[in-house]
């Protein structure tokens, strides 16, 4: 079965551009096409696309907007926002909102296949030059550990904990830090080891509680 997608965006000429490069892959089929928030709500409850490549800039009130009413409507939507604007602000209002991704318009065809799919696993997917912007512009000071493990975060764990309670794979993760996936499985270890905390989810809620991410 391909993976049924569904576009958002007002302008037209990009709606086509990208109904016709998906459509050119195999594994995946445009069924359906919005221009502002209230069609991509009704598009969305009608087509039931297994993704949705969400424009932020619309009319009416907005991607962001449409994304929280798609998800109030439709929870299993999986929404990749799609969108020119390289803002940590609206990439976090974005996600909180219930998408699972944000890339940029600028990336290359190789850049979105990777995303939709990432998104289809069930995956957080951030644009590279934006995961790269929470990491500078957050800084990255050795954090004291609570509980009976006394040592400090260092700043290379900490930049590896931002991106796995992102989402990020150990491979996405290497690419990102320019690290081998081996170290960083080893500082993941580490960070388990430190905070005796071993699942994903725990890893987040310690990471949003300390305000990484």
């Amino acid at each position: 079965m391909p993976i049924r997608l569904l576009i958002a965006d007002d302008h037209t000429i990009l709606r086509a551009g990208l109904s016709s490069l998906l459509n050119a892959e195999p594994e995946m089929e445009v069924v359906g096409e919005a221009f502002d928030e209230n069609s991509a709500v009704s598009q969305a409850v009608e087509k039931h696309p297994d993704v949705i490549l969400m424009d932020i800039s619309m009319p009416n009130s907005g991607g962001i907007e449409a994304t929280r009413r798609i998800k109030e409507l439709v929870p299993e939507a999986r929404i990749l926002i799609l969108t020119v604007h390289e803002d940590k602000g609206l990439m976090q209002e974005g996600i909180r909102s219930g998408a699972m991704g944000y890339i940029l318009k600028r990336a290359v065809k190789s850049e979105l296949i990777n995303a939709i799919h990432t998104v289809m696993r069930d995956e957080l997917y951030l644009h590279p030059a934006m995961a790269r912007l929470l990491l500078l512009e957050n800084p990255t000071p050795a954090l004291e550990v609570a509980g009976p493990i006394s040592d400090p975060l260092t700043s290379r764990e900490i930049e590896v904990l931002r991106l796995i309670a992102q989402g990020y794979t150990n491979n996405r993760t290497a690419e990102i830090l320019n690290l081998s996936v081996r170290t960083v499985e080893y500082h993941r270890s580490n960070l388990t080891d430190k905070l005796n905390l071993h699942s994903r989810v725990d890893l987040m809620r310690y990471a949003e509680e300390k305000g990484l991410i």
